[in-house]
């Protein structure tokens, strides 16, 4: 258990770091997703490019093979033994219902909506506090970003 004075000081390292620093969690490398079209001629390209969409905050586009596409919110995704029984599920960003797309059924894969927890981490949070506490700022809040 950490003591009280090791929390203070590690507030203190973070205080002193930028942004950018900040946005790095350790031990997992922040990939800038933004835009990207993956590869999905093989199996492990499909489902690792549909993790990366899983973890992804933005939308991405969907293409079926059929050709009709759906651009949303990937939620969900069901890995099975093969593609055909793994599935995404997604919200579309122009509907509030929920699709659910199987894995054979998916021609191409885009990240196309921007990011909207790049540089969002805890840690830049608790920078922002310090700064504002420290310019002699009460009743602290840090308001979340508006989406567009």
């Amino acid at each position: 258990m950490a003591t009280e004075q090791q929390e203070q000081q590690k507030i203190e390292q973070l205080r002193h770091q930028s942004a950018d620093e900040l946005e790095h969690i350790a031990g997992r490398e922040k990939e800038n997703l933004e835009g990207w079209i993956p590869s999905m001629a093989r199996d492990t390209e499909i489902r690792e490019a549909l993790e990366k969409a899983f973890d992804y905050r933005g939308d991405v586009t969907i293409t079926r093979k059929d050709g009709s596409q759906v651009e949303g919110y990937l939620f969900d995704r069901r890995s099975g033994s093969s593609l055909s029984d793994s599935f995404v599920r997604i919200i579309p960003s122009k509907e509030r219902t929920k699709v659910n797309v199987a894995y054979a059924d998916i021609a191409a894969l885009a990240f196309t909506g921007r990011d909207t927890a790049a540089g969002k981490t805890f840690d830049a949070w608790v920078k922002k506090y310090w700064e504002k506490k420290a310019a002699g700022e009460k009743n602290i809040q840090i308001e979340p970003e508006k989406l567009d």
